[in-house]
């Protein structure tokens, strides 16, 4: 790690701008920031054969690098952040599992103070209002309906830090509760839902944006019950996280959200527990034990997918190389819509002027390089 330069000119890289592609382009810092200018004194990377593109921004993530942000400490949650970090992640969302009321008020309070600290991007609760008949790797003695006052506790407890909360709808209180986040600033998410289609349109109605790890954990399309599926992908003001693992999703489905919901609604999210960037071996999720081989996550009792072990490097070549899709499209589904829905589009989620420094440099196979955040190498490229 080199540390924070003053002046620095990345120059000769394709550099990716929300206008498009700029051939032999050059990214500009000074300081933390991202400048329109730069002095006679600063030094020049050749970034020759490299891409440039804006630092990921991971609105759904559970830990990594060994550690949980849903139970650690808040030790454990900073190595979960320098886990990602190193993977290109320069902003991250901690999502909490589902738990005690209690326990989970507790978290929030620690998490909110790294969220102060600007180690966070911010809480998503998924859990523990979610549906019994789609819970995947989530303890069932402990999920409950969505009560307005029980969400409202969660969010005190968050003191402002709150950013998603994951709700199956469908359940008494559900879209009351989906109307009280809207009033709050805070994503109503679907998930984890058995919800129907005229439920789910309801619960859009009523101000849920987002469709948490589409197409998991909720009934699949039907000819005569086209389900959640269908009313998250069609309507605009939603916008659909996937996980582009290769286990999550068949590339077909990922072909199928980008084409029905466009580039400009798709959030790539790792859903990451503990063991991303961690290896194979027994791990937990919560409450819940689960084992990971060949790098998939699965609880050891029944075998549901236990989250995922990706990182958002993975899932940008992925998308890329196998997949197909426009390298401006994948950065704005890994940047700048999740930083736009996250409120954060004025400081993160483009490489324009006055924003933070936060950027990843990827060779001309899109294997990650480099990773800057806020000015600072965490990894730097090496350019020969």
């Amino acid at each position: 790690m080199a540390g924070r330069a003053d002046s620095t000119v990345l120059a000769g890289a394709r550099v990716v701008l929300p206008t498009g592609t700029v051939e032999n382009g050059r990214v500009i810092v000074e300081g933390t920031r991202i400048a329109g200018g730069t002095r006679a004194d600063a030094r020049t990377v050749d970034l020759s054969g490299h891409w440039v593109v804006p630092g990921f921004v991971d609105m759904h993530n559970h830990g990594g690098g060994g550690a949980s942000f849903a139970t650690g400490t808040a030790e454990d949650v900073l190595a979960g952040a320098r886990a990602h970090r190193e993977h290109g992640t320069t902003t991250v969302v901690a999502s909490t599992v589902t738990g005690d009321m209690d326990f989970l008020a507790r978290q929030a309070g620690m998490l909110s103070e790294l969220v102060e600290q600007g180690e966070l991007a911010g809480i998503h609760f998924e859990g523990p209002f979610i549906s019994p008949c789609r819970k995947g790797a989530h303890s069932e003695q402990l999920l409950r309906y969505p009560d307005p006052a029980e969400v409202r506790k969660l969010l005190d407890a968050a003191r402002g830090s709150a950013r998603m909360v994951t709700l199956a709808t469908e359940l008494p209180g559900g879209v009351e509760s989906v109307r009280l986040l809207a009033e709050h600033g805070v994503i109503a998410a679907v998930g984890h839902t058995d919800a129907t289609y005229e439920q789910t349109v309801e619960a859009i109605d009523a101000g849920a944006t987002v469709a948490t790890h589409l197409f998991n954990a909720m009934p699949a399309i039907g000819h005569r019950a086209p389900g959640p599926v269908a009313a998250l992908l069609e309507d605009e003001r939603v916008t659909v996280e996937l996980i582009n693992d290769g286990t999550h999703l068949h590339p077909a489905a990922l072909e199928l959200a980008y084409h029905h919901a466009g580039a400009g609604r798709v959030a790539l999210i790792t859903d990451a527990m503990d063991a991303a960037g961690a290896g194979d071996g027994f791990y937990e999720l919560g409450p819940l034990a689960v084992e990971v081989k060949d790098g998939v996550a699965r609880l050891v009792e029944g075998g549901s997918i236990a989250g995922s072990t990706l990182t958002l490097d993975t899932a940008f070549r992925r998308a890329v190389t196998i997949d197909r899709i426009p390298v401006e499209d994948v950065v704005r589904s890994i940047s700048a819509n999740p930083a736009r829905l996250l409120g954060l589009y004025d400081r993160v989620g483009s490489l324009d002027p006055g924003k933070d420094a936060d950027l990843v440099v990827l060779d001309a196979d899109f294997a990650l390089q480099g990773v800057m955040r806020r000015g600072e190498w965490i990894v730097e490229p090496s350019t020969g």
